[in-house]
């Protein structure tokens, strides 16, 4: 059985623990900003079926945060990017159902992803804990 040192303690936190811990953050803030785009698109329909009429203006983003005013025709339906840029027609309805389940899906993934982070924030406490004991004992060895 081989001797744990501190070099060797040292070496795995800095090795695997934080470069899990970076990676894992990175995919929380990807579902957080996934969730955030479905919690838009959800408001943007509850607006959308508020407004009077079969018709409206907007205005639509071209591309570079460059604008252009659109007139939408008829509000009874609505393009929802689904993933992977597929776009699938829906009724405000359905689109405001499929918008809350995306983000109940992405809540619960995210749930996951933090679990994991605080796993290794402990795996990364333990660990330091561990080499502060063992320095603390070969101090006092060496009195």
């Amino acid at each position: 059985m081989s001797k744990v040192t501190t070099e060797k303690l040292e070496e795995f936190i800095n090795g695997k623990l934080k470069e899990d811990l970076k990676y894992y953050e990175q995919h929380l803030q990807q579902l957080t900003a996934e969730n955030l785009e479905y919690t838009q698109l959800k408001h943007q329909i509850t607006t959308i079926k508020t407004l009077p009429g079969d018709s409206f203006k907007t205005q639509v983003n071209i591309g570079g945060d460059f604008f252009m005013q659109a007139k939408v025709p008829s509000k009874e339906t609505i393009l929802v990017n689904i993933g992977l840029n597929v776009f699938v027609e829906f009724t405000l309805d359905e689109a405001l159902k499929f918008a809350q389940m995306k983000i109940n899906i992405l809540d619960k993934q995210a749930e996951i992803v933090r679990d994991e982070v605080c796993r290794i924030k402990a795996h990364i406490k333990l660990c330091l804990l561990a080499m502060g004991d063992k320095t603390q004992l070969l101090r006092n060895k060496e009195l």
